[in-house]
């Protein structure tokens, strides 16, 4: 099995992701990672999902996916021609301080948060470059941490909205409320 990242554009209406999870659940697929947020038009949401899948099994998700209604469109969103991030929020004990300070200036992360026997860290990066942060504060007592999902864009000019909405005979400013939603 390989990972792959799909970017999915998304009507921003009541219950849209509760459906794309629900999809991924009937046919027992796991997400590795999901995070769904606005874009630059407020009535399209953009899901960055990582699976780990066979080839074939993905051509049948991306087809499923396809048939969901307030689905707009899907990329696969290929590592090589991509920037990969993620956003980790990390407290640890202040009883090794320096080390602390020293390890966050390493991995160019910084302090949000010092109080209470506690360090708060803020971290953006690769997934390898996190875990690597997550292993050398280990040692130090981490008390609490909450992980973004993966987020991924295109490099370049490139953009998916414009690619796939165009594609599909959809303007950019066109308002998607005004379509009907089936589904709910």
């Amino acid at each position: 099995m390989s990972q792959h990242t799909l970017a999915v554009l998304v009507e921003n209406s009541p219950g849209v992701l509760a459906r794309v999870a629900s999809l991924f659940s009937r046919r027992a697929y796991n997400i590795d990672s999901l995070a769904v947020g606005p874009t630059e038009d407020p009535n399209i949401s953009r899901m960055t999902i990582v699976l780990n899948l066979e080839g074939h099994v993905l051509d049948q998700v991306m087809a499923q996916l396809y048939k969901l209604v307030n689905v707009i469109a899907i990329s696969e969103m290929p590592a090589q021609s991509t920037v990969h991030r993620e956003l980790l929020l990390v407290k640890v004990s202040a009883q090794q301080s320096a080390k602390v300070h020293e390890i966050v200036e390493s991995f160019e992360a910084k302090i949000v948060d010092e109080q209470g026997g506690t360090i708060t860290i803020e971290a953006t990066g690769e997934t390898a470059h996190i875990e690597s942060l997550l292993q050398a504060l280990t040692p130090l007592g981490i008390k609490e941490l909450v992980q973004s999902g993966l987020v991924a864009l295109e490099r370049g000019e490139a953009a998916l909205s414009d690619r796939t909405l165009s594609a599909q005979g959809i303007s950019t400013t066109h308002a998607l409320n005004a379509q009907a939603d089936y589904q709910n």
